[in-house]
């Protein structure tokens, strides 16, 4: 039985602009998350990158990330290399930890719209081995009920459970709503959440929220049970859930890195130019996990 107290409420919407992305002309990005660490935690950011390339030149590159973990969504198109490819529906959480390079390559003409997030690391957890895991649409646990069809990709969730391991317990969750049908689904309550809608619009409690926003959760810093329920609007909708446990942690950030001095950061530089991160398709088996 849901109580009334710990029903979660809107609390905060943002609308993030479509800007001009890194990738060329044809590449626009919105911050959903960004700059707001603070209030977010364990969220760092998040960027919805949309690529419609008209072109046959390769965009992106090898780069370097530590300290953090990325958590990738492809909502659309198809993004990686010949050695590992996204499709649409997959889903990625690549634990960076001490240091790892990866690839993100766009070859040809092609649409994509991707959902990243950086994801804070537990302090004990910071400089963890690198690990990959893969998790593809198709063996994603889902359910579909009362014109509520719920994906499951990391986290417990609609009864649902996720295999991917996670260091920040965290829930990611894809849900497609039919016109005015109802979701109402526990939470942890001392989880932040915050959902973004992708299509339509929903109604959560007294406060509708439109596609392309950002509607930040209430939250109970105690331990125990949440409740979220939303109501689709006359279209439907497609909403993304984000919750997770924050880790109450300072953070300094700086280019491609995460952690908790400065010092650590320069470091972390000389350890990329002197090549002593490895790249993540060289990971063995035991640091590569494909559900």
């Amino acid at each position: 039985m849901e109580n009334q107290a710990n029903i979660r409420n809107i609390v905060n919407i943002k609308t993030p602009p479509a800007q001009p992305g890194f990738l060329g002309p044809d590449h626009t990005a919105r911050a959903v998350v960004y700059h707001e660490f603070e209030h977010s935690d364990p969220f760092i950011l998040l960027m919805d990158d949309f690529l419609d390339k008209k072109d046959d030149e390769p965009v992106g590159g090898p780069h370097p990330h530590a300290g953090f973990e990325t958590v990738s969504l492809l909502l659309e198109g198809e993004i990686g290399d010949e050695k590992h490819m996204m499709k649409q529906g997959d889903f990625q959480i690549m634990t960076a930890g001490s240091g790892i390079v990866h690839t993100e390559t766009i070859e040809g003409r092609s649409r994509m719209r991707l959902l990243q997030m950086w994801l804070n690391l537990p302090k004990a957890d910071r400089w963890a081995a690198p690990r990959v895991q893969d998790l593809a649409f198709e063996n994603a646990p889902a359910t579909e009920m009362n014109g509520v069809k719920t994906v499951l990709y990391s986290g417990a969730f609609a009864g649902l459970r996720s295999p991917v391991k996670n260091h920040v317990p965290l829930v990611v969750a894809d849900i497609r709503l039919q016109p005015g049908a109802k979701l109402s689904e526990s939470l942890p309550a001392s989880y932040n959440a915050f959902l973004y809608v992708i299509e339509g619009n929903v109604m959560v409690g007294q406060q509708a929220l439109e596609i392309n926003q950002i509607g930040w959760l209430s939250r109970d810093s105690a331990d125990g049970t949440s409740w979220l329920a939303m109501v689709a609007g006359a279209d439907g909708a497609r909403v993304v859930l984000y919750a997770g446990e924050p880790q109450h942690d300072e953070i300094v950030s700086h280019g491609p890195f995460i952690s908790d001095h400065q010092e650590e950061i320069k470091q972390l530089y000389s350890d990329f130019r002197h090549g002593k991160m490895r790249h993540v398709s060289t990971l063995p088996e035991g640091q590569r996990f494909n559900y």
